[in-house]
């Protein structure tokens, strides 16, 4: 997720010189550091120097994890500061390309709609949902934003609902229903003279506000620490002082599962896994001056990780492996009884 803190409350250009310097650090987790760092440059109004970080991710002889989403974003980015012609270029490779990743396509169907073309940002969101979420039971959290951005532009045009605008309004938890929120005739009330409609109004921007904020303060998922078999009786073995905590490995799975579900049945979203290995989490603690022995290190180390981009989504999709490693499909696994 990208940041969007306002200006006065952050250094931006600090802040995006600081990702950079951690790139270069953790080489293997340049391309969501840059990602990131690009944004606060968005944020300071330096559009070229983001534009010429989502270019030196593009022209990196690694192999990028999300090409699609840095097109996307370098797309959105350029637009803004008058580029049209070479932001729709990119944005018509990415619809053409169908990533199977959500994030993109709301980008350049929001990139869309904020330059009011609507029927093209329908059309995009609408190629996003039905790629993604066709005969798919269940929505990740990760496509909600493809049903609601796809809501809100409909309304806009005035179309009636169908099945997919019926799912975001039953996926949508705030008071205010979609339908609200996304009127077009709201913008009127608020040149009204009518206390009681204005009220009304800052209630439903109230809410919209509330949602928003929800998802901005999960910029990267909640994520739990899980040690691979061997990684743990390392670590054990080298830190005797975490014993108490991994009394074995078999139980330290069940734990992971069992946290995951408590947070998912107390509402919490956006959960996912960070995998641990010796050598990394002996080097976090060197960073911060800390004993790899201290069990408090190991949420920040887990937090760490995921602000890396080193997360996977939790639970699995229906059919996908577990994450545990076994081999075995999730269902028959950790999932057993989800």
């Amino acid at each position: 997720m990208r940041p969007d803190t306002p200006a006065e409350n952050v250094d931006h250009p600090a802040e995006a010189a600081r990702l950079e310097r951690t790139a270069a650090r953790y080489p293997e987790d340049a391309e969501a550091l840059l990602i990131q760092a690009a944004a606060h440059l968005e944020l300071a109004g330096d559009r070229p120097a983001a534009t010429a970080l989502y270019d030196r991710l593009l022209s990196s002889p690694d192999d990028l994890e999300t090409p699609h989403l840095v097109r996307a974003l370098k797309a959105s980015n350029l637009w803004e500061y008058g580029h049209e012609a070479e932001a729709r270029a990119i944005i018509d490779g990415v619809r053409t390309a169908s990533p199977r990743d959500p994030a993109p396509w709301v980008i350049v169907a929001e990139s869309l709609e904020s330059h009011d073309e609507l029927e093209a940002a329908q059309e995009t969101f609408t190629e996003g949902v039905a790629l993604l979420l066709t005969d798919v039971p269940e929505p990740p959290y990760s496509t909600h934003p493809l049903l609601f951005g796809r809501h809100r532009v409909r309304r806009m045009l005035g179309v009636s609902h169908d099945e997919w605008d019926t799912l975001a309004d039953t996926l949508h938890s705030s008071s205010v229903s979609l339908d609200e929120l996304h009127d077009p005739k709201r913008v009127w009330s608020l040149g009204s003279d009518n206390p009681a409609e204005l009220e009304a109004e800052i209630s439903r921007l109230r809410a919209e506000l509330g949602a928003f904020r929800e998802a901005l303060s999960r910029p990267f998922p909640v994520a739990v620490l899980h040690w691979p078999e061997g990684e743990l009786a390392e670590l054990v073995g080298s830190y005797a002082s975490l014993a108490e905590e991994y009394p074995s490995h078999e139980e330290h799975l069940a734990t992971i599962e069992g946290s995951l579900r408590e947070l998912a049945a107390s509402g919490t979203p956006n959960l996912g896994i960070v995998t641990g290995t010796v050598p990394s989490y002996e080097a976090f603690a060197a960073s911060e001056g800390a004993s790899p022995g201290d069990v408090d290190l190991l949420p920040q180390y887990a937090t760490t990780l995921a602000a890396r981009g080193r997360a996977v989504v939790w639970p699995p999709q229906r059919g996908a492996s577990c994450w545990c490693g076994s081999g075995r499909a999730y269902g028959e696994c950790h999932g057993e009884g989800q």
